[in-house]
């Protein structure tokens, strides 16, 4: 679904992210890990848009849109999420997910003022659809709560759910537990699991939860420095020495520190 072939970038003269190649197979879920400072969040801006890299390919669904705006890209059907919360205060939460369809809305300001069949159709459409994914992320009880007295693992449902409307190809979550405690941990993953199986949509994910990343991805790419050092299944990545030294420090160098 989702080819990214040696991406380089810079910024100045700091490498980000160097000779980054990652292929997210449809209807899987792909994690990229890393220590901090590592480049996950600059790979997903390139994926999105926001950056433009000096060198690199970018193939969704067999399209390069490495020229593409982010808003193209979304058009094409790449939704994000965001590791920031970014819903719109004073709405409830069925209108902040109806927000995320904009991208397939046909309806122009005339038709809309008018209130024209076809734009009354395509309302009880996005009604329909909205109502399909409150049901598959359990947001039925607070469907017309404001999203702000939500609590904060309840918020996160709800940007994926917005994410989701868009019916995207794939879908980007960037660290969708984070600050999260345990049980909201534990809800979150059955969810992405949930739009996985039920939806047969393709995610890619950023995570430091390493539990939430070994527990429910087909495949890991691992990053250090801006640069690939493993990609595999969990179990592979999880036993790759190249990993567990970008995490923990090689032996040589924990005695040193320790001395």
């Amino acid at each position: 679904m989702l080819d990214i072939e040696d991406i380089q970038l810079s910024f100045g003269g700091v490498k980000a992210l160097s000779g980054v190649t990652v292929n997210a197979e449809t209807g899987m879920i792909t994690s990229v890990i890393g220590p901090n400072g590592a480049g996950k969040t600059s790979l997903f801006n390139v994926i999105s848009g926001f950056y433009r890299p000096q060198k690199g390919r970018v193939t969704l669904a067999g399209e390069d849109i490495s020229s593409l705006k982010p808003h193209q890209r979304a058009y094409r059907g790449m939704a994000r999420t965001f590791q920031n919360i970014a819903l719109f205060h004073g709405m409830t939460v069925a209108d902040n997910i109806k927000l995320g369809a904009h991208t397939h809305l046909k309806s122009g300001i005339l038709s809309a003022g008018l209130r024209l069949p076809s734009t009354r159709n395509e309302e009880a459409n996005l009604d329909k659809e909205a109502d399909e994914i409150i049901d598959l992320l359990e947001l039925d009880k607070v469907r017309n709560d404001q999203v702000e007295d939500l609590a904060y693992g309840l918020q996160k449902r709800v940007e994926m759910a917005r994410a989701l409307i868009m019916r995207p190809k794939i879908l980007l979550l960037d660290e969708p537990v984070a600050g999260m405690n345990r049980e909201e941990k534990s809800e979150m993953s059955r969810f992405v699991l949930r739009v996985k199986n039920d939806l047969n949509t393709t995610v890619l994910l950023i995570e430091h939860d390493m539990s939430m990343v070994m527990g429910i991805s087909d495949a890991i790419v691992v990053l250090s420095f801006g640069q690939p050092i493993a990609s595999g299944t969990p179990d592979e990545v999880r036993n790759n020495p190249d990993v567990i030294k970008a995490y923990l420090g090689s032996v040589d160098e924990t005695t040193q520190n320790a001395a």
